[in-house]
């Protein structure tokens, strides 16, 4: 966690509504293997990282709430009893959202200020939506004693995201985000939502992250498009999501779709089965494996599912 952000945040807080605050911290994340498992019901291998989402929370005693984006230098003043997505809004519509599904799981809150600010870079694939989500609902639940589980926050958060920001994701960010523990991946059901944690302990090896310094937004892409696909397939083949099918299932209606479409398909059902092929080599210590099943993830990804990048392909 970075020291010097949380006492930035703290003190933009207190200079602004002159209160100490409630502190919380959401991490990022990074997903090991299992893209666009997560919403097929699959597995995915997240972990936490140290760099995250730092918010000040406090209740207030006005007739309004009001939100203050630290590092973009903006506010945003609401009242909790006439919510509505902010029509130009990015960042805002993630704190709308999460307060408006608190209040439709029958929890009431009063109005509240926050100020937040993190060392994610944005747009870099780290789940700083997810981040920023979880850090309202945790904190909104601390200053008003509502009584949620990690559980209900995180599918809380998630609901923001799909009916505020309009993005259909599914729930390794928010999972990854709250439930990440230090030094261990977690193979995470997607289905079940549960997960296993594996350590992370590769000797004389180590994961690097690279930012390509492409940004991307979810509602920008076709995300929600690949998701509609991967529910079509899973409902011409009878089964609840493409979690339940096999590639032979799949050649069973490969006439009936199109060859970008049986691509999609292939790869999740693929990708899913690369998870625990995954989690396997790390428990073995077999790197050389684990290696192997990344590089067939991001062939996947670029050539079968098409969200690669140029840049991305190039660091491959």
């Amino acid at each position: 966690m970075n020291k010097a952000l949380v006492s930035n945040i703290k003190t933009r807080f207190i200079a602004k509504f002159q209160v100490n605050p409630v502190m919380i911290f959401s991490p990022g994340r990074i997903n090991i293997i299992g893209e666009h498992t997560d919403y097929n019901d699959g597995f995915v291998f997240p972990a936490a990282v140290n760099k995250g989402i730092v918010a000040a929370l406090e209740k207030s005693h006005a007739a309004i709430s009001t939100a203050y984006a630290v590092d973009k230098e903006e506010f945003i003043e609401f009242s909790i009893n006439d919510l509505k997505p902010h029509p130009q809004g990015s960042w805002q519509n993630y704190i709308l959202g999460v307060v408006a599904e608190i209040q439709n799981s029958n929890k009431s809150i009063g109005n509240f200020n926050i100020a937040f600010g993190g060392d994610i870079p944005g747009g870099a694939g780290m789940s700083s939506s997810a981040a920023l989500e979880n850090s309202v609902v945790f904190g909104l639940n601390e200053i008003f004693n509502l009584g949620l589980s990690k559980e209900e926050m995180i599918l809380i958060s998630q609901k923001a995201e799909h009916n505020y920001v309009g993005v259909k994701c599914g729930i390794m960010d928010q999972y990854a985000s709250m439930f990440g523990t230090k030094n261990n991946a977690l193979l995470l059901d997607c289905r079940t939502i549960k997960s296993k944690p594996f350590e992370i302990n590769f000797k004389d090896h180590e994961l690097l992250l690279i930012n390509t310094n492409v940004k991307h937004s979810l509602s920008d892409s076709a995300y929600n498009d690949r998701r509609s696909v991967c529910e079509s397939i899973a409902s011409m083949l009878h089964v609840k999501a493409l979690r339940d099918a096999t590639e032979y299932d799949l050649e069973t209606i490969k006439e009936s779709i199109t060859p970008e479409n049986y691509q999609k398909a292939l790869y999740v059902i693929k990708e899913n089965n690369r998870v625990i092929k995954a989690s396997k080599a790390i428990k073995a210590g077999d790197l050389e494996t684990l290696g192997k099943l990344m590089y067939a993830s991001h062939e996947g990804l670029q050539n079968q599912y098409k969200v690669s990048c140029e840049e991305l392909d190039f660091i491959f």
